[in-house]
């Protein structure tokens, strides 16, 4: 299958969020110039592209969690590019080269004040979707872990600052009534898992297609 060719990027604007301009040739010999944004440094963003094979750098993590009270644990975030509160899974940024498991730990205790439940061995009841998720593969190449996880509250939530957060754990048996009635903007990822746990258990699949 004929792709276009990857030859350099340009930075445009440097920040916390960098733009870049990408450089491609296409099959035919024509060049192909795209916008693209990444937090990584000229460097770091040159290195991931000409990974090849190698498995994708983690950038973040977002968590499916569940509790033993069959209910998902959903927060509710003032997003500043949106200026707007909305609906999404626990989610944050990698520290470092940290594992994904002390990620989703640290960030649940941040975020939520709940913790991922061990097994009487020890391990941690979560599992770590073996496919990388793309963000905006549109615009950048942050890539997220999907993790599945069950928790339990072991302490208040620890934010930042200047992040405003409010936790709400919803029972799986109101999925559907809460897709009808939330008004607020919703992540996409929270929006797709919901609205399949909502075909599910809703009253009668047709009323969801």
């Amino acid at each position: 299958m004929e792709q276009p060719t990857f030859k350099s990027i340009e930075l445009l604007s440097n920040g916390w969020l960098k733009k870049y301009l990408m450089h491609y040739e296409l099959p035919d010999g024509t060049e192909k110039t795209y916008d693209a944004i990444s937090r990584k440094s000229p460097e770091g963003y040159l290195a991931e592209l000409q990974r090849g094979d190698a498995p994708a750098h983690i950038d973040a993590v977002s968590i499916i969690a569940t509790t033993d009270n069959d209910e998902i644990l959903l927060i509710k975030e003032f997003r500043y590019p949106l200026n707007a509160w909305c609906v999404a899974f626990p989610a944050g940024l990698m520290d470092g080269d940290e594992p994904v498991e002390e990620a989703v730990d640290r960030e649940l205790r941040e975020e939520t004040g709940y913790a991922v439940k061990r097994r009487p061995d020890g391990t941690p009841m979560l599992r770590v979707l073996p496919q990388p998720s793309y963000s905006s593969n549109g615009m950048t190449e942050e890539c997220l872990a999907i993790v599945r996880a069950q928790v339990e509250k072991v302490g208040e939530p620890q934010p930042e600052p200047s992040e405003f957060i409010e936790v709400f754990p919803l029972p799986i048996a109101d999925i559907p009534a809460f897709l009808e009635e939330n008004t607020l903007p919703i992540g996409s990822r929270a929006q797709l898992v919901l609205e399949s746990y909502g075909t599910r258990i809703g009253p009668g699949s047709e009323k969801y297609l």
